[in-house]
């Protein structure tokens, strides 16, 4: 190390925290407060296959369309 100010360090990138199950997200084999997998998507959808989630998405606002749309009459 030299005794300049702005001079760089060796020093490897801040380590990040652990990811943990939350209460919401917990299951039996995974109680909350444990470490969580890395890329996980609600509803145990793998997480290469976000298009699923966009499909439901669109899915919910028809249905939903559908049923303003009987509420408001003609």
């Amino acid at each position: 190390m030299t005794d300049e100010r702005h001079s760089p360090t060796t020093a490897g990138p801040t380590p990040q925290p652990t990811p943990t199950v939350t209460v919401t997200r917990s299951t039996p084999t995974h109680p909350p407060g444990t470490s969580a997998e890395e890329n996980t998507l609600p509803f145990g959808i793998p997480p290469d296959r976000p298009e699923i989630l966009v499909g439901a998405a669109f899915a919910g606002g028809v249905v939903a369309a559908m049923i303003l749309k009987r509420l408001g009459g003609d």
